[in-house]
């Protein structure tokens, strides 16, 4: 039995391989429409989610099967003081695989180990959300047409937004792949980021505080928000969330190609006045994420 946890334990080919079979599923959505019939799915969301919970519903719904679960912890007997241990055992009897999302970090690796069926990471924390990376990949892929070769800004939180931090040691495996790390001082890379994905691996990178110097050099445009919830200090977040807005002024100098993506909610550091821009892909990729969660079902459940 399988589960997803981290993207590092996905192999690049059976990352290709994922993102090959969400491809054709794009391109032949009829032959995937019973795939998973008779089959359930349960998503445990202790943390609000729209875009993640509704998508691996969606992707389920999608292939023919069905889905339970809660979207909050106060929806669960969590609430009433109930381990993860017991909660995963208890819907492994009513469910063929888990979509977990926890505030606690490891909370799904734990869950992984006593579920008896598939368990996929949604997001624990600040630490992973793998399914949002093979989202992010599916996009570069269709975006850009290949994987390698491509210079990467990540701007925002980089200190605790889980999507850059898989996103950067997924990429750092591909090919003539560099980036640049644009944040505030107070949010930068953590250094086992930093020393992992990039250092020990001679992985070219640029660490600025400025994204409008930035921008010229950039293939891929990966923009974060800075996150309340992941604060401790209320005036440190309000001090710090309105770092870096993305205007199309700003886009002045940027390349006609580059394509811009965020792994949403957005607060309001991309201006709506982008929306329309084509290298905005923020949404395209939104739509993407139910394609390589289907895939990823399939995968898990062995169909």
């Amino acid at each position: 039995m399988r589960n997803l946890i981290d993207i590092l334990e996905l192999s690049t080919s059976e990352i290709d391989e994922l993102i090959a079979r969400a491809e054709d599923i794009i391109a032949n959505p009829d032959a995937y429409r019973e795939k998973c019939r008779y089959k359930k799915l349960a998503t445990l969301f202790f943390e609000p989610s729209t875009r993640t919970r509704l998508s691996f519903e969606a992707a389920m719904l999608d292939l023919g099967g069905s889905v339970l679960g809660f979207s909050e912890a106060q929806a669960s007997s969590a609430a009433k003081g109930e381990s993860v241990a017991d909660t995963v055992r208890t819907v492994g009897c009513y469910a063929d695989i888990i979509a977990m999302r926890h505030p606690k970090e490891g909370a799904p690796y734990v869950a992984s180990q006593h579920a008896g069926i598939p368990v996929i990471n949604a997001g624990d924390g600040g630490h992973n959300h793998p399914t949002q990376t093979l989202t992010d990949l599916l996009t570069i892929k269709r975006e850009k047409g290949r994987l390698n070769d491509l210079v990467i800004g990540v701007c925002g939180d980089l200190k605790f937004g889980r999507t850059v931090h898989s996103l950067i040691q997924a990429m750092s495996r591909y090919d003539g792949i560099s980036f640049y790390l644009i944040s505030p001082e107070e949010l930068k890379l953590p250094s086992y980021v930093k020393n992992d994905a990039l250092k020990k691996k001679g992985i070219p990178y640029t660490q600025t505080t400025n994204l409008i110097e930035a921008l010229p050099n950039l293939d891929i445009l990966y923009m974060t928000r800075v996150q309340r919830e992941r604060f401790f200090n209320e005036e440190d977040y309000i001090r710090l969330k309105d770092s870096y807005i993305l205007t199309p002024d700003k886009l002045a100098g940027a390349r006609e190609d580059l394509t811009i993506m965020h792994p949403l909610p957005r607060v309001n550091e991309i201006s709506v006045a982008i929306d329309d821009d084509p290298r905005a892909a923020y949404f395209r990729q939104v739509q993407n994420g139910k394609f390589i969660r289907m895939a990823l079902i399939l995968k898990l459940l062995g169909l």
